[in-house]
């Protein structure tokens, strides 16, 4: 007992001894974060529009950065690769509106997350079909470096990466809290019967929010791809965002970013300096139980609304 007790008491040792190592841990921690919220937002803009949770968001995150690759190594420049990819996702938000949700609008949020699963294993299936299951590197013009500041050193694609995720986190955040669509979403969310009789376009609304996270899962692609390469386990990376949403509510943009900060920078903390006592890889499943224990105390997140329901 005295040495599990010294055990989890000697990191802070550690972390008092050595603070510019504690400070990289915690800047990659932030980094890992930012990126979980990216891909958490896409999951919160799907779920207020539609109160279903989109069990493909991950895989849209993989069919995103396979379509850019692909194109780039079909001898598209960059830049008109990026430009095809958001026509791609564009496009798929449009179809997903049409087949998928128009015809199941007011039915049961289990059949929608249905439908999700489906469309999860289409878009797996199609995208190894047009480009194949190979794992493709993917090339930004970023270097894989580190550069010091002070003490602390610092890698040039995490960073770079934490910087564009912060910055589009913060423009949709403002975009939908602050526009006429962000308060149509906000509408549909709470009832869709409702919404439509105000006159709000339910099916304008499903395509932009799809739309919009189809950009989201192109960017979190771009960032992902590039640091570990194109390959199928980045929809289960992508699929890290399910604690951020427990830990930050369903329903809440400002919780899918601040449940992102928490879970990135715990999970770098526990590997690092806990990773030791259990024989390390706690970075793969630390975030799942930090959420389970979240779920016994607060099981509508931080931002979350509590449900309270009448009998």
């Amino acid at each position: 007992m005295t040495e599990i007790l010294h055990g989890l008491v000697a990191p802070f040792a550690d972390i008092a001894s050595n603070p510019s190592f504690f400070a990289e841990v915690l800047i990659g921690g932030i980094a890992a974060g930012l990126m979980y919220s990216l891909v958490a937002l896409g999951f919160v803009l799907i779920f207020k529009a539609s109160g279903v949770f989109n069990f493909a968001q991950g895989v849209m995150v993989l069919f995103a950065a396979l379509t850019l690759v692909g194109l780039i190594e079909r001898g598209a420049p960059v830049a008109l690769a990026l430009l095809l990819t958001v026509g791609v996702m564009v496009l798929l938000a449009f179809a997903i509106e049409r087949v998928v949700l128009r015809p199941l609008v007011n039915q049961e949020h289990i059949i929608l997350f249905m439908a999700t699963i489906g469309l999860n294993f289409f878009l797996e299936g199609f995208g190894e079909m047009l480009w194949g299951a190979n794992v493709k590197r993917l090339d930004v013009g970023i270097p894989d470096t580190s550069f010091k500041i002070g003490n602390v050193l610092v890698n040039r694609l995490e960073l770079t990466a934490a910087l564009t995720a912060a910055v589009i986190v913060t423009v949709l955040a403002v975009f939908f809290q602050k526009t006429s669509i962000g308060r149509a979403l906000r509408a549909v969310a709470d009832d869709h019967e409702a919404a439509l009789s105000l006159g709000i376009p339910l099916k304008t609304i499903w395509t932009v929010v799809w739309s919009v996270a189809g950009l989201v899962a192109i960017v979190a692609g771009i960032m992902w791809g590039a640091k570990s390469g194109v390959q199928f386990s980045l929809s289960l990376i992508a699929l890290k965002a399910l604690p951020v949403l427990i830990l930050g509510g369903f329903t809440s943009v400002p919780g899918a970013i601040a449940g992102g900060l928490i879970i990135g920078v715990c999970e770098k903390i526990a590997e690092v300096y806990w990773g030791p006592l259990v024989g390390g890889a706690i970075e793969n499943w630390f975030a799942y139980v930090l959420a389970l224990a979240f779920l016994l105390f607060r099981p509508q997140g931080l931002f979350g609304e509590r449900i309270i329901e009448r009998v």
